[in-house]
């Protein structure tokens, strides 16, 4: 083989497994990110807590889940709660109704890793019912609905089922993740979330979230 022929074969070697390395990623996709979008720092999240207007609780007269459409379709077959299991999740795979059927979840919450699906919630970060008696009463079910399906913001995030049945619609002044280390990050997405949707808070939730944020 002359050497011409020699470093063009070479070349086509190369680019050839340049070509099956795009294929590999392409087929592979982005990693999982594995938590929610992150909130602003603490010392914003102290600035917006500031901002949020402190009053007592409205009634849970006329609450019902159902007046927070979830979990709505995201994409193609996947809905919001699918979404969040693929995000949150390591190497999950999915068939073709978009159910995992495989993956592990780590649940920041108590440090706990979960290999079925079915052993994780998605917890709202501030419940439906909280935000209910703080503003969202006068939300259309449209506007309901988008803080149901927020992907956008440190709203959603998948944890063990149980530890989320145990939080229940209760604030951070009333139950903070067992997992000490994450109480920080957890008062900074709920002030997120809250300043976000322009939601009330009251006082003992503010003074709980305040002497969390100040040891950040």
């Amino acid at each position: 083989m002359s050497t011409r022929r020699r470093v063009y074969a070479r070349r086509a070697s190369v680019f050839g497994g340049f070509v099956a390395l795009l294929g590999t990623l392409a087929l592979s996709g982005p990693a999982a990110q594995a938590s929610p979008p992150a909130p602003p720092s603490a010392a914003t999240a102290r600035t917006q807590l500031a901002s949020l207007t402190v009053k007592t609780e409205g009634s849970m007269d006329g609450y019902s889940r159902d007046k927070f459409p979830h979990w709505i379709t995201q994409s193609g077959a996947c809905n919001t709660r699918e979404e969040v299991l693929k995000r949150d999740g390591e190497n999950v795979q999915t068939d073709s109704s978009c159910a995992a059927t495989s993956g592990t979840w780590y649940s920041e919450y108590d440090g706990e890793t979960w290999s079925a699906s079915g052993d994780v919630d998605i917890d709202h970060v501030v419940p439906l019912a909280e935000a209910w008696t703080s503003g969202a009463s006068g939300w259309t079910n449209a506007q309901r609905q988008d803080f149901a399906n927020d992907l956008t913001h440190s709203q959603l995030i998948a944890v063990t089922d149980n530890v989320n049945q145990s939080k229940s619609d209760r604030d951070p002044a009333e139950w903070l993740p067992p997992r000490s280390a994450y109480h920080c990050m957890y008062a900074r997405m709920w002030v997120s979330v809250k300043y976000t949707y322009k939601l009330s808070l009251d006082s003992a939730e503010k003074s709980a979230l305040s002497d969390i944020l100040n040891g950040c």
